[in-house]
């Protein structure tokens, strides 16, 4: 079987654990990691730096989109900018991305906020081809389970992250023996409607009228508290009051 080269885009920590388990699987896969392309995200520390991972197994780095170099495969775990056309022509087979929400329902950011919004009973990881469009392509594999009956946006993603790893691990194999057939995302939003949203619109879905009755303020407030983040807040005779708590 012929040796097949990879490039990897990707960042936070699902980005590491994708791509630390890709380096690990390099020779019983009979593939070889050409390059990386990756953003520095501070807030992570080192414990998540994939520079760091990928020097230690003499990696290349790769420094924009325009210098991906030719490949086999390009996949991207949590990379943060759309690519062109001609970067995904750079992968002869397939270029995939693994989003960390259902498609083709949360296309784009705040998956996990929209869905404990919008009151939804299930949520789910996808891996997709990557097109020119925001969470486009075709699906080749999705993971789907409950959302828990009062679940916070933290323990959403949690979920949602242990989901995406395994996802990422069980099919590796068959993206790289192109074991797949995708399923056109618009051939399923009849059945589970789809929606594209955008980092930014987190600050808006933040703010909370108190005017709203009981459950929809116990709905955004779950969906928009996550330590470590700006939390939900009120405006009150134009002053911004938070609502900081802690729940079990």
């Amino acid at each position: 079987m012929l040796l097949k080269k990879v490039v990897f885009l990707g960042s936070k920590p699902i980005g590491y654990d994708c791509f630390a388990y890709m380096l690990a699987m390099q020779e019983s896969l009979n593939i070889q990691v050409v390059g990386l392309l990756t953003h520095a995200r501070k807030e992570f520390g080192n414990a998540h730096d994939l520079n760091i991972l990928a020097e230690e197994h003499h990696i290349p780095t790769i420094e924009n989109e325009d210098a991906i170099p030719v490949c086999d495969i390009l996949y991207s775990v949590q990379y943060h900018r759309i690519l062109k056309a001609d970067h995904i022509q750079k992968a002869s087979q397939i270029a995939v991305n693994l989003h960390m929400a259902p498609l083709p329902e949360y296309r784009g950011s705040n998956q996990f906020s929209y869905a404990i919004i919008d009151g939804k009973k299930e949520f789910g990881t996808t891996i997709h081809e990557i097109d020119t469009r925001i969470d486009h392509g075709g699906i080749l594999f999705q993971k789907r389970f409950a959302i828990p009956e009062g679940c916070w946006v933290n323990e959403l993603y949690q979920l949602t992250y242990e989901a995406s790893n395994a996802l990422f691990r069980d099919t590796l194999a068959d993206i790289v023996n192109a074991n797949y057939s995708a399923t056109p995302q618009a051939t399923l939003e009849n059945e589970y409607g789809t929606s594209l949203h955008f980092r930014k619109e987190i600050n808006h879905l933040k703010e909370i009228d108190l005017g709203w009755d009981k459950e929809k303020i116990a709905r955004h407030i779950r969906a928009t508290y996550m330590p470590g983040f700006e939390p939900p807040y009120c405006i009150v005779d134009g002053r911004k009051i938070y609502f900081n708590l802690n729940h079990d």
